[in-house]
């Protein structure tokens, strides 16, 4: 049976996966990474790589997918395939930069109440950005995640791109969706253009947060991609 590895995004959790985890369950044994244990993608990747099989497929979603990339180009011989969905290789900008720095100032002298009501909708297709059972279900994830890991993750965002993805050789699956308002189907393509063996796909009429949002549909790109792959 080959094992599956998902990576989280910014203030996630394995909760991210749960309406498709009786679905993944039939593609493999599942394992799912914690990234809120350091304060750099090199070491979330570096830890990944520890705990993980031996040989495993291994998926990126947003923040994690920038982990997932330099797992892939760390560790070649142990990654078999590579999904990266809703997520970039762009370098966070001198602007982005500035910005983290000063939301990490207000952080740390402030109590930390969760997620604010902007970043949460924005994270949603425009339709279901009043949504209040997905509004729950993320803002539930940054609470349980709490204010270390809000200022570990906020702090690895700084780190910009790992990825020469020209070196990335195993079979691809790139997802973005058409209403993503934090990474763009743009940054999807750009990706899809440099990894040798990528598998381009765009999820209609969803906003960020795939696996919440259509996570059916992501479910049949993800099962059909590794059929076609022979993984």
């Amino acid at each position: 049976m080959r094992d599956l590895i998902f990576l989280p995004g910014f203030m996630l959790t394995a909760a991210l996966w749960d309406d498709m985890r009786g679905d993944l369950g039939t593609l493999g044994a599942l394992h799912f990474g914690d990234l809120g244990r350091d304060a750099s993608l090199d070491a979330m990747a570096d830890r990944i790589l520890q705990e993980a099989p031996d040989k495993f497929v291994l998926f990126g979603f947003s923040m994690g997918g920038f982990v997932a990339q330099a797992i892939a180009l760390k560790a070649p011989e142990r990654v078999l395939g590579l999904g990266l969905l809703n997520t970039s290789s762009r370098p966070q900008s001198a602007q982005e930069s500035a910005a983290t720095l000063a939301q990490v100032a207000l952080a740390k002298r402030t109590p930390f109440k969760g997620l604010t009501s902007r970043a949460l909708a924005s994270a949603l297709h425009p339709a279901r950005a009043t949504d209040a059972g997905l509004l729950q279900r993320l803002q539930a994830m940054a609470l349980s995640n709490g204010k270390e890991v809000f200022l570990r993750q906020l702090s690895t965002l700084r780190d910009g791109s790992y990825a020469d993805l020209e070196q990335i050789k195993c079979p691809t699956l790139i997802v973005a969706s058409d209403a993503d308002r934090l990474r763009t189907v743009e940054e999807s393509a750009e990706m899809a253009k440099r990894i040798p063996a990528a598998r381009f796909e765009i999820v209609a009429d969803c906003g960020h947060m795939t696996p919440l949002e259509q996570p059916q549909v992501l479910f049949q790109i993800i099962e059909s991609w590794l059929s076609a792959s022979g993984l």
